[in-house]
């Protein structure tokens, strides 16, 4: 059912997806994914969408869409994973040039008092979970291919976001923190936002599976990130619905109506406890509880009409502050997460979906 469901995303969707707006970070998202499926299938078709599409990317003269010289935003520093992955699958050198000129964002990009990349010139001095995904798996694939050893950098960025973002009383990560304490949704004392949302903590957990699998021959410090992980998961499971075995928007508040279980967030940590149980940062046990709650998204989700299959209840999109439309509402507030709209089959949940259902597939077949 998952196989039949992403091959229809990749032909229908993804094209469609492309044509209405130029590359961003869910692209990336459904490049990933859909080599994701090619690698835990060993079936190179799945990667045929990635290069049937990359002119959308990386034009024929080498020039990456939807790039602006001197701009510092780590959602498209995120367009190495994808210029990594089509170098690989091509050989092209203006891939390879590319992923240069994305490694080499990161040379001089803007950092908060805590040493972290901030998230994008509009979000100055904030350190968003979304970012730490963004970046830092790209970010340890090009030291790896390298040979640089920077790999403090990486490991003092989780360490330093775990120190804004943790909240202990919870045992949750809250979406951001503002260093300067400027942003009207930053608290006056901490900087943090006022609220967890599920598909935030979902990027810092693959983020710390993603980056460990990089990491690991090349520093003993990425040994550092399995208890950052660990703890994080432990944080999370006892949130999980038991009528869906999924999470909610708002994590911790079941008692808000039109709260809701939410696919994307939901795939990501199946993912990150699937992978993270194959890379030996977790007990066997967490793969299982990974691999039931993607059962769980496909039997909520998950179903055909109108004569074909759709995935349902991904927050289409969320974020802090005005952003570039100019918005008011995106105070952070419980309330405000669960007013953005949802979107059968967006990149956001198609594509966690196919990252988690090629980790279960790597597990039932080892």
């Amino acid at each position: 059912m998952w196989l039949t469901y992403f091959q229809q995303f990749l032909n229908e969707d993804f094209p469609r997806f492309l044509a209405e707006k130029t590359w961003n970070y869910k692209d990336d998202l459904c490049v990933v994914g859909a080599y994701d499926l090619a690698c835990a299938t060993g079936n190179k078709s799945w990667a045929q969408p990635i290069l049937d599409h990359a002119a959308s990317l990386i034009q024929h003269d080498g020039k990456v869409v939807n790039w602006q010289k001197g701009e510092h935003n780590l959602d498209k520093v995120s367009f190495g994973k994808s210029l990594c992955i089509l170098y690989e699958l091509t050989g092209d050198p203006h891939c390879a040039a590319a992923v240069q000129q994305a490694f080499q964002m990161l040379e001089d990009y803007p950092r908060t008092e805590s040493g972290n990349f901030w998230h994008k010139d509009i979000y100055p001095n904030q350190v968003w979970l979304d970012g730490l995904y963004m970046a830092m798996p790209f970010y340890a694939r090009c030291l790896a291919d390298k040979g640089e050893n920077r790999w403090n950098d990486i490991i003092e960025q989780f360490q330093s976001a775990h120190r804004l973002l943790w909240n202990e009383d919870l045992g949750l990560y809250m979406h951001a923190n503002d260093c300067s304490r400027m942003a009207e949704w930053a608290d006056p004392a901490t900087g943090k936002s006022p609220a967890v949302w599920l598909r935030a903590e979902g990027w810092f957990l693959m983020a710390l599976a993603d980056t460990y699998e990089l990491a690991r021959k090349h520093t003993p410090r990425a040994a550092e990130l399995i208890p950052l992980l660990k703890n994080a998961l432990d944080g999370i499971l006892p949130y999980q619905v038991p009528q869906t075995k999924m999470f909610l928007q708002v994590v911790d508040r079941a008692d808000l109506p039109g709260n809701y279980s939410e696919t994307s967030g939901s795939a990501m940590v199946s993912y990150a406890l699937m992978k993270g149980t194959r890379l030996g940062m977790l007990p066997d046990v967490y793969g299982k509880l990974g691999s039931d709650i993607l059962d769980g998204i496909r039997d909520t989700y998950l179903r055909e009409d109108d004569g074909r299959l759709h995935l349902y209840g991904i927050c289409a999109s969320a974020g802090l502050g005005p952003g570039p439309d100019n918005r008011t509402d995106r105070d952070g507030t419980p309330a405000y997460y669960l007013s953005e709209k949802q979107m059968p089959d967006n990149q956001h949940g198609a594509a966690a979906c196919m990252m988690a259902v090629s980790e279960q597939l790597l597990r039932e077949a080892s």
